[in-house]
């Protein structure tokens, strides 16, 4: 259990600051299960769910549960059944489906393997960067290898350089619905450098624009061929790609670009993105290397240089905070992979998944299509969502991995401190917004919960062009989350006792 803060809220003030943001009459609230009122001390009855929902203003369905995290018993829901597209809220799941399979220290190695034997600095047979599922590496850490492989006295290869991408399916998009260009849906392999996007930046001076096209981090910055970009003279589309000779082919509207800027667009070939990157820096230690090619064994050999991931419990940590996607796909495929033998797709890794989570978390009907919750046809409901964070053992893992969702102070204004603690994962679609996780009553109880909000209609109706920004997405987004945070308030002073 969290140590409470040395707080001077009260009961009283949690519930006097839920009401103050809603300005609706009080409603009754729909049936609810296993209801209780709050005890005593003169305290104002918060606000009914009804109430805020009708408040919230949000098209479509809208469903929670909230369950007494020690004996499982549901307190209040709405309509707790209804599977719902659970977002980014999917990778709660993902992080103890990962912790169960891999365990909190698990390390992610990425290594360069030498085969037919190094003699007087001389590679024999091939040069091979291996993928182990690390999400993490970027080009300072593929410096790094190749500033191993100067230490080991390398100077030539006499074979050929590949890159095995590692056990794992290799998927080009994480969800291909969604438009070409954006970063969060890159392509998933068990390779990974600068999660798997590249660095598109543009300037415009005396009427043209100059663009590079680089795999940036920290100090370096080495510039792709596997990606290429043209500027061309039209205001729509922004982008268009197409995948052509071995290359990334992009080209960019003119009219869209202004002065400058930049952005990070998806890589769909990360084998051969990492191999061009790891070259590139191998030859700055006067390593020259051939152009990469892909092999589709893994090698075997003398390992000549190694890196590896922070523990799993901080890669897991990182990515509950960003809600990094292709993270969960990639830590989720590996989990798979460990298993099973085999993780053939995103889908067929998503369905081993829902499997473990039935028979280990006791979730009834899970039906993730993937690990990040990119993909929208993923179903879950909020009373199976609360089982699955609740079961026994498990919350305790994840808790400590999770951000803190901050509260409303009697303004209606975001605090940093508050006397309900609540933790939890949240999940944004277009018109889709999820939250699950763990709330501590100022009183120290322990409760579980899911919220769930999406309009399937309205999300049937986006065109591929809009997803990145629909019209009315970020206002329906703030809305829902609203209309959470004020539900864990209400729930944090009606359950606050554990009588």
């Amino acid at each position: 259990m969290k140590k409470k803060p040395s707080l001077s809220f009260t009961r009283r003030a949690v519930v006097q600051a839920l009401m103050a943001t809603i300005a609706t009459p009080l409603a009754a609230g729909a049936p609810l299960v296993s209801v209780r009122p709050p005890k005593g001390r003169g305290l104002l009855r918060p606000p009914g769910p009804e109430a805020l929902v009708k408040k919230a203003r949000l098209s479509g369905d809208v469903a929670f549960a909230v369950a007494d995290a020690k004996t499982g018993e549901i307190l209040e829901a709405r309509t707790p059944e209804l599977g719902i597209a659970p977002a980014s809220v999917t990778k709660a799941i993902t992080a103890l489906y990962a912790l169960d399979t891999l365990g909190a220290a698990h390390r992610f190695k990425t290594r360069v393997i030498a085969t037919g034997g190094v003699t007087d600095g001389v590679v024999r047979g091939d040069l091979v960067l291996v993928g182990g599922s690390d999400p993490t590496t970027d080009t300072r850490a593929f410096a790094a290898l190749a500033a191993q492989l100067k230490e080991a006295g390398i100077r030539e290869v006499k074979g050929d350089f590949r890159v095995y991408e590692g056990p794992v399916a290799t998927v080009r998009s994480i969800d291909p619905e969604q438009p070409d260009h954006v970063g969060y849906s890159p392509a998933v392999a068990g390779i990974a450098l600068n999660f798997n996007r590249v660095h598109f930046e543009w300037k415009r001076a005396g009427g043209k624009y100059t663009v590079t096209m680089d795999a940036r981090a920290g100090r370096y910055r080495p510039e792709v061929d596997i990606a290429r970009m043209k500027v061309v003279q039209r205001r729509a589309p922004i982008y268009t790609y197409e995948e052509a000779n071995g290359r990334d082919n992009w080209t960019v509207a003119s009219g869209a670009l202004g002065s400058g800027g930049s952005r990070w667009l998806p890589v769909r070939r990360p084998g051969l993105y990492a191999g061009e990157v790891f070259a590139t820096l191998a030859r700055s230690h006067g390593i020259v290397l051939p152009a990469a090619k892909m092999q589709k064994a893994a090698p075997e050999g003398t390992v000549l240089a190694e890196i590896e991931s922070k523990p799993l419990s901080d890669v897991l940590r990182a990515m509950l905070k960003y809600s990094n996607n292709l993270t969960a796909e990639m830590i989720g495929m590996a989990a798979t992979q460990a298993r099973t033998g085999q993780a053939r797709s995103l889908a067929a890794s998503a369905r081993e998944m829902n499997a473990w989570a039935k028979d280990v978390l006791n979730m009834q009907s899970p039906a993730f299509v993937d690990h990040s919750g990119l993909g929208g046809d993923s179903r879950v409901s909020a009373q199976d969502m609360v089982r699955g964070l609740g079961a026994i053992g498990h919350a305790a893992l994840l808790r400590p991995l999770l951000k803190p969702v901050k509260l409303l102070d009697s303004q209606g204004r975001l605090v940093n401190e508050h006397p309900v603690q609540a933790d939890a994962k949240t999940g944004t679609l277009n018109f889709v917004s999820g939250l699950g996780g763990y709330v501590t009553t100022p009183e120290g109880r322990e409760l579980v919960f899911a919220i769930f909000v999406a309009d399937e209609g309205i999300r049937a109706g986006i065109t591929r062009a809009q997803r990145e920004r629909p019209p009315g997405g970020r206002s329906y987004a703030t809305r829902a989350r609203r209309l959470q945070r004020q539900l864990i308030m209400r729930w944090g002073a009606v359950y606050d006792s554990a009588a």
